[in-house]
């Protein structure tokens, strides 16, 4: 099923380069933090969990917090993000290592300061998070924050983290929504019929496509966030930061100045009491389990007998 005309390429190099991401870092980490209160909730262990699309594995640490024992992946398509983040790891702990070394005799960390300072079983791949090179039934829960909206085929990315999991393995993500920048399509549409925005999948369509992958018992919630912001400007490179547009059918040239002062224009309008401009963000979230097989790969049905136990005397 096809969810929009995303071509692959542009949206790889769109987060070719981490720099011009960071400043939406604020707003992916609100919604990582809201996607950790609802894993929280969830009753599971895992030897291992995977990060697909991770960036510059900024959630890892949430990951191997919840799950100490596990091992941690990151898998990103931007070689460029995942040094960036690995880089800033390596640097991060040896700056520890270097204020630790003042108290401690000759320099030498014992077992406790050792794994306080590594904490890390983190692994970083480098590859396409929609078909992971990740062996079939290896993984406990699988953990995907604003990413699954950036491909063409989400029912496809499901269907393949679906073979991944191990039985009663945990697909947890969250997703931009339809009203997400409405008020920014809105304003665009006053000057050309071109797509600006992603038309992302509702809630109701993502829980069919988990159903439709085989996953039990989907769980789906929306929440809302509207940012707030003075001028134009910063309204846009926030938009910016959050990747582009990637879509085949969007407008090929830049904006000239009369349809730019346009757009100005109609974003002004929107200014509310407080004398900001609204932008609003509607995030899709959804977790579901892998079920136990109903069928066999010959495809003869499992029946399953539950003997009650003999009572022990």
């Amino acid at each position: 099923m096809l969810s929009a005309p995303i071509q692959l390429s542009t949206v790889r190099r769109l987060f070719a380069t981490p720099e011009r991401l960071q400043g939406s870092q604020f707003l992916r980490r609100e919604i990582a933090n809201r996607m950790r209160e609802k894993l929280e909730l969830v009753k599971i262990e895992a030897h291992a969990a995977l990060d697909a699309g991770c960036g510059d594995g900024i959630d890892l640490p949430l990951l191997g917090t919840r799950f100490p024992q596990a091992q941690i992946f990151g898998l990103d398509a931007s070689w460029s993000a995942l040094r960036s983040g690995a880089q800033a790891q390596s640097g991060a702990r040896q700056g520890l290592r270097r204020m630790l070394g003042q108290w401690l005799v000759d320099g030498v960390l014992g077992k406790s300061g050792s794994s306080a300072l590594s904490n890390s079983n983190a692994h970083l791949i480098c590859g396409n998070f929609a078909q992971p090179s990740l062996k079939k039934n290896s993984l406990d829960v699988l953990w995907s924050n604003l990413a699954l909206h950036w491909h063409p085929q989400p029912d496809l990315v499901l269907a393949e983290w679906m073979g991944l999991l191990r039985v009663n393995g945990l697909v947890m993500f969250s997703s931009f929504g339809p009203d997400t920048m409405i008020e920014l399509r809105q304003a665009f549409s006053k000057i050309d019929d071109f797509p600006h925005t992603l038309p992302f999948v509702d809630m109701h369509d993502l829980g069919d496509m988990l159903v439709q992958a085989g996953f039990a018992t989907p769980v789906m919630d929306v929440e809302r966030i509207t940012l707030r912001y003075q001028d134009v400007k910063q309204l846009f490179a926030d938009v910016r930061a959050l990747g582009g547009n990637p879509l085949s059918t969007r407008r090929s040239g830049l904006l000239g100045r009369n349809d730019y002062a346009k757009l100005v224009a109609e974003l002004e309008k929107t200014r509310g009491a407080d004398g900001r401009i609204p932008l609003s963000f509607e995030i899709v979230f959804g977790h579901a389990f892998k079920p136990q097989p109903s069928k066999l790969a010959t495809g003869e049905s499992i029946i399953r007998f539950d003997f009650p136990k003999r009572n022990e005397k």
